[in-house]
């Protein structure tokens, strides 16, 4: 069956790449922006500048692990699986493999016709919870919803760039945000260096990195949060009770997660006959 032979393509690829920490950041990276039909995964063509080449999309890596999955199927099951359908369950097995909750995926996605790096409206590293909830709300996520769904920052990295700021001369002060542990400090500083022609990671969960767990929150209830974002979370009245809540509880989080994402996974699905399903997830038919 089509299933059975996604989960063998998926559970190969993500052992030759180490995928499931990648694809995993890559949906929440992306999904509140334009919703789920796959545009992020279209090439600039022309004068057109497409989703991934905006700023807030430049750390989306690995489309080369959508692109193998794609190229598989393709060869057993032409235009079957939508690429929508493939981020969707890629992400959904990658939650499983980080050690996070598993849950079922609707399918019959299509994929989008148009991607636009005009259109990108991706929450920043320096959004206010303010700000990041306005963003989330214009996609038709609550508050706790995005509580929840930062909680992915629990795997991946951050580029230097993301949070140097933090670092050095936060706001204009000429010293470090004063929310950020100073030890951190100290070791990101040390991660990050002083090239400005170099832009080292960092893991945005410095305990478990590999691991979808609830450990995100306990770090940024101690200020070890490394995007601004994420400690704005911890310290903003309307965010702070939610945090101490699934910090306190793993349980609780997977559950919270599992919904989460199954609720952002519906946001803006092309059906019917909406759209196409791509032969080659970089270009429309």
């Amino acid at each position: 069956s089509i299933t059975v032979l996604l989960g063998g393509i998926l559970f190969s690829v993500y052992q030759a790449m180490l995928g499931s920490q990648l694809i995993l950041q890559e949906k929440l990276e992306v999904k509140i922006s334009q919703g789920c039909d796959a545009s992020i995964l279209l090439d600039s063509i022309g004068n057109n500048q497409a989703e991934k080449a905006s700023g807030p999309n430049l750390t989306v890596r690995e489309f080369e692990l959508i692109d193998q999955i794609k190229s598989q199927l393709e060869a057993a099951c032409p235009q079957t699986v939508s690429c929508a359908d493939i981020v969707t369950l890629a992400t959904r097995d990658a939650v499983a493999l980080a050690g996070g909750p598993q849950y079922n995926a609707p399918t019959g996605r299509r994929d989008g016709l148009v991607s636009r790096a005009s259109e990108v409206n991706v929450p920043g590293p320096t959004f206010t919870v303010s700000q990041a909830r306005q963003a989330f709300g214009a996609r038709g996520l609550t508050l706790n919803d995005m509580v929840v769904l930062l909680g992915g920052h629990s795997v991946g990295v951050a580029h230097c760039s993301f949070f140097q700021d933090r670092l050095s001369n936060f706001l204009g002060t000429g010293g470090p945000d004063p929310t950020m542990d100073q030890n951190l400090v100290s070791t990101l500083k040390g991660t990050c260096g002083s090239n400005p022609n170099v832009d080292p990671t960092a893991f945005l969960d410095q305990n478990t990195s590999f691991v979808l767990d609830n450990q995100y929150y306990n770090q940024i209830l101690n200020n070890k949060g490394l995007l601004q974002i994420d400690q704005e979370l911890a310290l903003d009245k309307s965010s702070s009770k939610m945090v101490s809540n699934l910090a306190a509880n793993n349980a609780l989080f997977g559950q919270s997660f599992a919904k989460a994402m199954i609720k952002m996974g519906n946001i803006q699905v092309l059906e019917g006959n909406a759209g196409e399903i791509r032969k080659n997830c970089r270009v429309v038919n």
